[in-house]
């Protein structure tokens, strides 16, 4: 039961309604709210001020009832904010990454916002073995992003690209939210940039120490060009290297590690195609790996005389490692390496000198093998129930050292070093909790619930050993399940000012992600998109039928397509639910679909069908869609945050949906829509200025179950 009303002082903003009717497949719909989708809508996500000014004057209202129904928690959030402030360490350094003759590093003073990319030169006596130390004094400042935002009210650092002589700074900012990124390429040897931008870039990588490419925008924020740049020359002499017609592809180029070659890649998201340049020729032409074919995925690394390629060809559902010649890399030359091993997912490969690398996923939790040029194996394991591990990337090609990173919900991050020779581990860092962390003061479980058909549904759990687990613990309930996006179980810091009052925070791995192999992931697509919905629903009855918690006392929470996941099941099952949490939900499905000049649904239709072409997958996706089927019943409390410069889900789907629901919903719960002005898919940036966001949010949960 949600205790989260409508203050009786209070009137909600009701949005006109306008109708309109759309015919697709003989079937016609009436979309009242069609009209908050402005016409306009490309160019007021990069200017926002320039939306039409009815959609503005709702918006606004809709902002000015959140802040006065949250009034009354406005202590509450300060509180909230402190607490997550305690637990982060202001001055912080991460460990710092040796190339070649310097040790590259990023850190943050107190009470700063944003990175501070540094590095040091090295001298022979801190330069041996290839482990990189942090005890130089030569350092200097690469680019400071406490600098560059300055008196702006939103800024996001994107890409940062060392030269291969370590001379340029290739570097790139969005400045709205809208992920339209401006590259600049700094002399670090002046510490300037140079005198000109090239706009709306998404990926860079160097070729020589004069030459980049980089990928580039179109008009629908539709990175479909590749594009080469000399230093120091007008862009718009910069030459057209490939350009990939197909609208549902997007493109992105890359330096291998070994550094001989550029990678050239298109891909969606079940499908890829590469080409690569030597990068002592930077003006050849590309040459083709394998050809793009329905359901072929490869991604590819350089070693020798060979690409070391990941791939599902020839039905590796849970992929293999296949190496190739570089004068016949077509698939057809193609030998495993590491065979197909069904249930075993290989995640991701690094490629060394020596050394092979992988992490792989089985029975839900992940590990890290490597293999030397011998063929010799080593796994690196850990013990906990339920944890999460990263490999990270090194800078050099030439070294016997693997990076990982290892933390769980119980246990901050911390930072390894793993001889790959001698298989010793160096602890090199250890996330640190000003404010206090004991791990000991928390418990974490991994159960399975049984879904619909039978599938067992991994839940990772975490809650204060002091919890009584006697069905009157609140929970927060948090899913995703699209893409083949898995949700680690990592720890959040945050998520202690909820724990540390008596929930229950669980994380439901359902299916569309891929926590138990790539099938996880196959059969929550197309028509099978519902699995996504019920597993959700089968583990919030799991909470409750093992005295977790209680019905009515659950607030689940998604973002994006998670919004999605939350948005249809409170269509479904609102009684489970004290509260929903839509952060920039996918919610209007069914007409972002339907509509192919928006920058991502080309390239959606692998997962969902193409609604356009097929009535059958129009009948999929209107049976879920949670905006399509709001209906008269009692709905829970619900937040809604949105972001008017968003490209990923456009700011007009959760403000339909609350103009829907408002319409149709017979219940007195609080129906909350916020929309951030200046920002768009990621909310408000900044390390601290973020912690605002999900205070807000903590709060929000707080009241939907009596707790504030």
């Amino acid at each position: 039961m949600s205790h989260f009303k409508t203050p009786g002082n209070l009137q909600a903003p009701i949005a006109n309604k306008r109708p309109h009717t759309q015919t697709h497949h003989n079937i016609k719909t009436k979309d009242d709210y069609f009209w908050l989708r402005a016409d306009n809508w490309q160019e007021a996500m990069r200017e926002p001020e320039k939306l039409p000014n009815d959609i503005k004057q709702y918006l606004k209202d809709e902002n000015d009832f959140f802040k006065l129904a949250m009034s009354d928690t406005e202590s509450l959030q300060e509180k909230l904010i402190a607490e997550m402030r305690g637990r982060i360490q202001e001055n912080d350094t991460d460990v710092s990454e040796k190339w070649d003759n310097y040790n590259y590093n990023t850190r943050y003073k107190e009470g700063s916002e944003y990175p501070i990319m540094v590095r040091a030169t090295l001298n022979e006596a801190n330069n041996e073995n290839n482990y990189s130390k942090d005890n130089d004094n030569t350092e200097e400042i690469l680019i400071d992003g406490n600098i560059e935002a300055q008196n702006k009210d939103y800024f996001e650092l994107g890409e940062t690209e060392i030269s291969p002589n370590h001379q340029y700074l290739a570097w790139s900012s969005d400045e709205n939210g809208s992920e339209n990124f401006q590259l600049r390429i700094r002399n670090l040897s002046t510490a300037t940039d140079l005198d000109y931008t090239i706009a709306d870039v998404d990926s860079v990588a160097w070729c020589d120490n004069q030459t980049l490419f980089y990928t580039q925008l179109d008009e629908n924020h539709h990175p479909n060009k590749i594009f080469r740049h000399i230093i120091g020359t007008n862009s718009e002499s910069d030459v057209l290297v490939i350009e990939e017609k197909d609208k549902r592809f997007f493109m992105s180029v890359a330096r291998l590690l070994s550094g001989r070659y550029l990678l050239l890649s298109t891909g969606m998201n079940d499908q890829s195609e590469h080409w690569f340049i030597p990068t002592d020729t930077p003006e050849a032409k590309p040459q083709l790996i394998e050809a793009r074919q329905e359901e072929l995925e490869y991604s590819v690394d350089h070693q020798d005389n060979q690409f070391i390629i990941t791939t599902n060809a020839d039905g590796a559902e849970d992929f293999k490692i296949v190496s190739a010649p570089i004068d016949a890399p077509n698939k057809e030359n193609w030998t495993d390496i590491v065979p197909h091993q069904l249930g075993r997912m290989i995640l991701g490969v690094e490629v060394y000198a020596d050394w092979l690398i992988w992490m792989e996923r089985e029975n839900g939790l992940p590990s890290i093998v490597v293999r030397n040029k011998k063929g010799d194996e080593k796994r690196v394991g850990f013990d906990e129930e339920a944890y999460s591990i990263g490999i990270i990337p090194s800078l050099e090609y030439q070294t016997d050292q693997l990076r990982f990173s290892y933390s769980s919900p119980t246990r901050p991050s911390s930072v390894f070093d793993y001889n790959l020779k001698t298989n010793q581990r160096e602890l090199r860092k250890r996330t640190c909790i000003p404010s206090g962390h004991n791990p000991d003061d928390y418990i974490t479980r991994r159960l399975l619930a049984k879904s619909h058909d039978g599938e067992k549904v991994p839940v990772t759990i975490l809650y204060h050993h002091s919890t009584q687990l006697d069905g009157t613990a609140p929970c927060l309930l948090y899913g995703y399940g699209s893409y083949g996006h898995s949700i680690p179980a990592s720890f959040s810091s945050n998520c202690l000012s909820l724990v540390n009052r008596g929930f229950i925070y669980a994380i439901a791995h359902v299916r569309g992600g891929e926590e138990k192999g790539r099938h996880w992931y196959e059969t929550a697509k197309f028509a099978k998109k519902p699995n996504t919905f019920h597993d959700f629903i089968a583990v919030s009855e799991l909470l409750i039928a093992n005295n977790y918690t209680k019905i009515g006392n659950i607030v689940c929470e998604g973002a994006s397509a998670g919004g999605l996941l939350v948005g249809a099941v409170a269509n479904m099952r609102p009684d489970l639910f004290a509260g929903v949490i839509g952060d920039v939900p996918f919610v209007d499905i069914l007409n972002t679909i339907l509509d192919d000049s928006l920058p991502l649904t080309p390239g959606e239709w692998s997962q969902w069908g193409n609604p356009i072409e097929s009535a059958e997958a129009y009948g999929w996706i209107a049976s879920y869609s949670p905006y399509d089927n709001v209906t008269a019943q009692d709905y829970p409390a619900m937040l809604v945050n949105a972001g008017v410069s968003d490209p990923r889900v456009t700011y007009w789907e959760p403000v339909k949906w609350v103009a829907k629901l408002r319409k149709f919903k017979t219940d007195d719960n609080i129906l909350l829509l916020k929309t951030n002005m200046t920002s768009g898919h990621f909310g408000t940036t900044g390390r601290f200025a973020e912690l605002e966001d999900v205070a807000q949010s903590y709060a929000f949960i707080l009241k939907a179950v009596g707790k504030a």
